[in-house]
């Protein structure tokens, strides 16, 4: 109980003495913590989008002239046996008619009844572990090579721009993270370190006294978990605040799981400690 009640008098001594650099350090953290939430946020939201974007992609596959209507139901059995294919679907050249007038808004084929010139095809969607350009490209090239097919098309060139923009995305965000929680770590560190320089002559004296270091470090290393965790459960609490007050049409926003959250906000409380740690290691050499 004594120790416990010491270390309850000097984080209230330290706070009581120090109180606008105790509110810098955690409105400082908030801050950060609240920028790295965001960047989460963010990632997670534009990771979902593109998944639904790549769920949008489909693989046109043409059939030759010289392909009977008699065969097209057994090019369709082999095309479904691709590895990838989830579902297929036949487009017939009255079809393909139809959705070229719907598209520009008049039948330009009007007279060709009898000689329709566009090709029959099959529409090819795919399960989402295949929707990337290295599967995609081996789909194609299995496609094209079977008996009856004239072309396959799909959009290869957006696919591949749209993992190029989504990878340097996530290097950009993997280096601001690390470089927002360093920040987070030498701040913390340096408002502790402050705190510690006006009571040094204190800590010389407890020293002499035969406190041991742990004992005159651990209520600073206790503040900085404290710091640390509270800082990041507020930042999360004006994530939630500003999600139920803002609303896309466009796309939902995504927020991590509890938790997740809880195991950020721990994490976060061990890097105040770490934080403390390096705000006094001076004093105990």
């Amino acid at each position: 109980m004594t120790r416990i009640s010491h270390l309850l008098r000097e984080i209230a001594r330290n706070l009581y003495r120090n109180p606008g650099t105790a509110f810098s350090s955690f409105l400082s953290l908030t801050l950060l913590f609240l920028l790295f939430d965001l960047f989460w946020v963010a990632a997670g939201t534009s990771d979902v989008f593109y998944r639904d974007l790549l769920s949008d992609i489909r693989m046109e596959v043409f059939l030759n002239e010289e392909v009977t209507d008699s065969l097209v139901p057994d090019m369709e059995f082999r095309v479904a046996q691709v590895q990838g294919v989830q579902a297929i679907e036949r487009v017939t050249k009255e079809q393909a008619r139809e959705e070229l007038s719907r598209l520009v808004g008049t039948d330009l084929l009007a007279g060709y009844d009898t000689t329709n010139p566009l090709p029959r095809s099959f529409v090819l969607s795919f399960a989402p572990e295949y929707l990337n350009s290295s599967v995609m490209q081996s789909i194609e090239e299995e496609v094209a090579g079977l008996e009856g097919v004239s072309e396959v098309y799909y959009g290869h060139r957006w696919l591949r721009k749209a993992e190029s923009a989504r990878a340097i995305i996530l290097r950009t965000g993997m280096v601001l993270g690390a470089l927002i929680l360093l920040t987070a770590l030498v701040s913390s560190a340096n408002n502790i370190r402050w705190m510690t320089r006006a009571r040094a002559a204190g800590f010389q004296q407890m020293r002499l006294l035969g406190a041991g270091k742990l004992f005159v470090a651990f209520p600073f290393l206790v503040e900085g978990f404290l710091m640390g965790g509270i800082s990041a459960a507020v930042g999360w609490a004006l994530i939630y605040f500003g999600r139920q007050k803002i609303a896309f049409s466009q796309f939902e926003i995504i927020v991590p799981t509890t938790n997740e959250i809880v195991i950020f906000c721990c994490a976060t409380a061990l890097l105040g400690v770490i934080s403390g740690y390096f705000g006094v290691r001076k004093l105990l050499k």
